[in-house]
């Protein structure tokens, strides 16, 4: 699943819950540190995509319902971004959420390798839930052609999210027992399962079955949308 998804709160047994429509875009609790290398990256980039647009900061306020106080705070590195909140950004920035973590930690000779455990971990509300969302490429090239995510669920929860997107997912299940609704119909999902839909239909976790829950989503965008 991708950032770049909506979602809406919704409560077991009903659809799955969606942390995007929430209007909460708060910084971390608890934060003692300074920034992480990470969240400096990211603010300047997207510093630098507004300025490039000739955007400002209430510009980019208005396109993404984000304040302006929350989005000054996210390009100076002073918080941690929910994964919701970088897609509205990257919509409201005209790019691809790839797009923002394309120079991140980038190898010579157009290859990036990722080992074991050390996938971009984008940040989620779900995560303080014991939901893990690790970005396992970021695309390098002009437009955006998928994005493959490896979700880590390690205990049940009341509220799941749904989302909404372009292009076509493929689920591969891991590890555990999920029942995943697709529109009106729910899968059940266990290792070795693969499951493929369209994204524009809603969709996300109906029940966590047995948990940990580990799966891949990988979204394959239609050259449009890439665009």
């Amino acid at each position: 699943m991708s950032d770049h998804r909506q979602a809406r709160p919704r409560a077991q047994p009903a659809l799955p819950a969606a942390p995007r429509a929430a209007a909460h875009h708060g910084p971390a609790h608890g934060r003692e540190s300074g920034p992480s290398p990470l969240e400096r990256y990211l603010g300047s980039t997207i510093r630098e995509l507004r300025r490039k647009h000739g955007l400002t900061i209430a510009d980019i306020s208005e396109r993404t319902g984000i304040s302006r106080g929350m989005l000054s705070r996210i390009e100076t590195g002073q918080t941690a971004s929910s994964l919701e909140t970088l897609s509205r950004l990257a919509q409201g920035l005209g790019v691809s959420l790839s797009a923002l973590f394309r120079n991140y930690d980038l190898a010579d000779g157009g290859v990036q390798l990722v080992k074991k455990g050390k996938g971009m971990e984008v940040p989620r509300r779900g995560t303080r839930s014991g939901h893990t969302y690790q970005l396992l490429a970021y695309d390098q090239g002009p437009t955006r052609l998928f994005e493959p995510f490896l979700i880590t669920i390690e205990k049940a929860s009341e509220t799941f999210p749904i989302f909404e997107h372009a292009g076509v997912e493929f689920i591969y299940m891991l590890e555990g027992h999920i029942q995943y609704r697709h529109g009106k119909n729910v899968y059940d999902l266990v290792p070795g399962d693969a499951l493929t839909f369209n994204g524009e239909v809603p969709h996300g976790p109906e029940k966590l079955v047995k948990c940990p829950i580990r799966f891949l989503s990988i979204i394959m965008y239609p050259m449009a949308a890439a665009e």
